[in-house]
């Protein structure tokens, strides 16, 4: 496993397992105790959004891994962040009950929706005291962050967005890159969209190293300094993405699959009426 070093001096791993739309909690509980008990996953990344901290909590509780060795991310919720600060302590403590820990390592604003200074500023203030390692932030774009960091005095160590090889963010990690911020990559498989895994470039580079299309876009995604949290329920793709540490690029190869990006990604609605469907959409859910 290869790591980053966070701007708080925290090490992260750089491949994780992203439990998203596991909403069977018996499946998400064996899905991260397989990940990390047998396949050798260190990083599991879920949300107070997914619905399955009370699954991972409860793998966790059954691995033979010292907790120490597990690198877990979970977020905070728009529902808990339109609170502020006492939104904040609701929130993280709620986590902290499903996932049946003492600490986080890395917790986040799920969406830059709400009272994000209020809700910050406590974060800010248990993560100086040992509940959370590192606190971040998620689909914050770069006005967004920029901003953030100017107006807090604890600065997000990582910022999580969309980015797979057709939407790259090139420019966005390049910001972040310049304000010491870890980028982390969801939806890294751009969800199997537009054949991705056919893409002849790609199966090319595959074929050559014999490796699968996905292990070249996370390789490539390694080697750009980013991390990326690939989801799967099959133990067999797990030990496939894990098996990515034995081979590398040539820049050739990494300039024909940076070839491959469209532009753009994912965005908050432009327009107020868009706005207002989204939060009319998000009122609807609830976390416990």
């Amino acid at each position: 496993m290869e790591y980053v070093t966070l701007n708080n001096g925290v090490q992260m791993p750089k491949l994780g397992l992203g439990v998203f739309r596991i909403t069977d909690l018996e499946q998400a509980e064996e899905v991260v105790y397989q990940a990390i008990e047998n396949v050798g996953y260190r990083l599991i990344d879920t949300a107070a959004a997914y619905g399955n901290e009370k699954a991972v909590g409860a793998a966790l509780r059954k691995v033979s891994v010292p907790r120490e060795d597990i690198f877990v991310t979970s977020k905070l919720w728009i529902t808990d962040v339109q609170d502020g600060y006492e939104g904040a302590k609701r929130g993280l403590d709620r986590s902290l009950m499903n996932l049946g820990l003492d600490y986080i390592d890395l917790y986040l604003i799920h969406q830059p929706i709400g009272d994000l200074y209020g809700a910050w500023k406590y974060l800010s203030e248990v993560y100086e005291e040992g509940k959370i390692r590192a606190i971040g932030v998620d689909n914050f774009t770069q006005a967004r962050l920029a901003e953030f960091i100017h107006f807090n005095k604890i600065k997000p160590a990582v910022n999580m967005i969309e980015a797979n090889v057709f939407h790259q963010r090139k420019e966005d990690h390049q910001a972040m890159e310049k304000r010491d911020v870890q980028m982390i990559a969801w939806a890294p498989f751009s969800a199997g969209a537009v054949g991705v895994f056919t893409l002849p470039e790609l199966t090319t580079i595959g074929d050559k190293y014999q490796k699968t299309v996905g292990q070249v876009i996370l390789r490539w995604f390694m080697q750009r300094g980013i991390v990326a949290i690939p989801k799967t329920v099959r133990v067999e793709r797990m030990k496939e993405n894990l098996d990515i540490f034995d081979f590398e690029l040539t820049e050739e190869e990494m300039a024909i699959i940076n070839h491959l990006d469209q532009g753009g990604g994912y965005s908050l609605p432009e327009t107020a009426d868009g706005f207002e469907n989204l939060l009319r959409a998000l009122g609807n859910f609830s976390v416990d």
